[in-house]
Formats: C-alpha cells, structure tokens, sequence
C-alpha cells in the first residue's frame, strides 16, 4: 500500500477507532486515474469590448466563489475532457440572463454523452430563446452528445443515455444520481452481493436507478425503494427489458419521511441501504427493531456511517467488516461498506 492509499485506509480505521467500533478494516480500493464519469462544470461569462464575450469552463475552488479554468483533467473520463471546447461552445448560449451562473453536469454513458445544465435563470419568455435552444441543438448535434437537458426538460436527445447495472441497461432519468467512477461502482456491487450471499429476499433501500438492484436480483429477490421517481421509473422501464432474473417489486418512497417499517422487513434475509451524506438515522432506527439477520450499510460519509451503525450495534449487530472505497482520487473524501450481522 502506497503513502496516499494508506493515508486513506487509516481515515477510516482511526475514525471507527475513535467511534469504538473496532472492527476489520479491508485494504482500500482505489478508482484509477481517467476514469471519473461525471463531472459539475461551472461556465463563467468573461465580458470583451463592445458587447462580445466568451465563456470558460472550469471547477469552483473549495469554499470560494473562484474559479479555475480547465483544459485537461488527470481524473477525469478522456471523453470528457475531449468535449470541452464542444461544452464551451455549448455553454455560450446559457447567458441570455445577467444572473444566470450555468452548471452543466456532463456523464458519461454507454450511449454518449449526457449533459444535464443547471444554474440558468429564466427569461420573461420562461426559458432561453429560439436562437439559444437553436445553438445548443447545433452544437449537441455536432459533437454527437446522446441529450442535453435543462430544467428537467429535453434540449436535444440524439438517443438516451444508458448504463448497464448487472444485466440492465438503464436509461438514464434526468439529473442522475450515477456512481463516479465505474471501477469504484463494481468494487461495491461486488462487496455488496457477496455479503448477502444465500440470502433468498433482500430490501434495496435508496436504491437509485438499481445500481445493486440488478445484480442483486440475480441471486435473490428484491424490494427495491427510493423517493426519486425518475430514478424508479428508469429502474422499472428497464426490469421490462431484462429476463432472466428473480422477481424486483420497485416503489417510489421517500425513506426519510416513511422509512422502511421493522414490521415491513418479516421475512427479509438481508437489508442494504445506500444513503446520500445525510445518512439514514430513522431507518437504521427501524432495522434495529426488526428481525434482519444481516445488512450492508454503503455510505459517502463515515461521520453519519458511524452514527447509523451505533444504532444497529446498540441492537445486537456486529460490525463484522469495513471496506473503504477511493472514489473521489486525490481528495479528502472516502466512502465505506459495513457488513453487519446478529
């Protein structure tokens, strides 16, 4: 293990540490270079003489309004990186407002680009103008990007934007919620379905588009839940294109408001929840209750991973093993899969 991989391992070991959840902590696995699928570009408006301008795109620098220009990007997808004078060209027609400040959050599918723009105000009109939409289409079509989106509305689509979860291909919904990296995205569903090996009905729960639904329903069947309905209408459109796996019941829920009951859980073998960097507080609170034998808790944030498994161990669950992730290559942040069992 080198000094940055090891630097990492220790983040989460001291943390559990310090949390008193001793527990063993697996080597850490690391995305490599070049292959983040998604990035959040910033255009900003540099203003010319007499009235022209020109746009630069670039990432915002941390707690700060600056922005640093980029023309290459060692983590990022090289097609990515390839589409930046087409995104900047792309960007030119997002400033038909004075306080518009576009972001324009590209992926990276099987089926191209995708490009979801956020950060534009809204004209008298109620959006951009003929000749703006014209030159996004224009442009979107010359560099062969699958859609543009903008405000949940469709500027250009060529084709949808696909990913493959496990035997799925999944359109992709609006703004998506989409793993970093996809080496990062097989480490996990690999951890995650050797977990709850021999496990007959397994809950999904923040589910997503169905990152571990598919592959999970290889093995078992599943329940799968989320209060993104884009997200669930993706993952059911798609479970009408795939044969050959066990029964997936999938439900638009928000598991904030109306977690998944301990009494709902009767009969399951296994949990996993997959939270955003919120956590997962109250529905911890009512797997603690239930009878589950087994879970797996992926999270983006060890602070609330912490506070979720006390919960869990307070009711008997033992952390059996911890895997940190290297996701987010050469920054701070580290994402954790627990195991626990009772």
């Amino acid at each position: 293990m080198n000094a940055y991989s090891a630097w990492k391992h220790d983040l989460v070991a001291s943390m559990l540490t310090k949390a008193g959840l001793e527990t063993s902590v697996e080597p850490i696995l690391t995305t490599p270079p070049h292959t983040r699928r998604r990035v959040g570009l910033h255009a900003k408006r540099i203003n010319g003489p007499k009235g022209t301008f020109r746009v630069e795109l670039g990432f915002k620098m941390r707690k700060s309004w600056d922005q640093v220009r980029i023309e290459e990007c060692p983590v990022a997808d090289p097609r990515i990186v390839a589409a930046l004078p087409h995104l900047t060209e792309l960007a030119q027609a997002l400033f038909e407002h004075p306080k518009s400040a576009p972001i324009l959050n590209v992926t990276v599918s099987e089926t191209g680009l995708d490009i979801d723009i956020r950060g534009v105000e809204r004209s008298k009109s109620g959006g951009l103008s003929a000749d703006g939409r014209m030159q996004i289409a224009m442009t979107a079509s010359a560099a062969d990007f699958a859609r543009v989106t903008m405000s949940d509305e469709i500027q250009y689509m060529a084709r949808a934007p696909q990913v493959r979860f496990g035997r799925a291909m999944v359109d992709l919904p609006f703004a998506p919620f989409l793993q970093a990296s996809p080496k990062s995205e097989a480490d996990m569903v690999r951890l995650v379905t050797q977990a709850v090996a021999g496990a007959k009905k397994v809950a999904d729960l923040f589910c997503g588009s169905g990152t571990f639904t598919f592959p999970l329903a290889e093995q078992a069947v599943v329940y799968a839940a989320d209060g993104a309905a884009g997200a669930i209408g993706a993952l059911k459109s798609a479970m009408g294109r795939v044969s050959g796996l066990k029964t997936i019941t999938a439900e638009v829920r928000d598991l904030y408001r109306r977690p998944m009951l301990a009494a709902e859980m009767n009969g399951f073998d296994a949990i996993v929840f997959d939270p955003p960097r919120a956590g997962a507080e109250d529905q911890a609170r009512e797997i603690a209750l239930s009878s589950v034998k087994r879970v797996v808790a992926v999270s983006c944030n060890p602070q609330t991973f912490i506070r979720d498994v006390r919960i869990l161990r307070d009711a008997g669950f033992a952390l059996d093993s911890v895997a940190p992730i290297d996701q987010f290559l050469w920054s701070g942040h580290v994402e954790v899969i627990g195991v626990l069992s009772r």
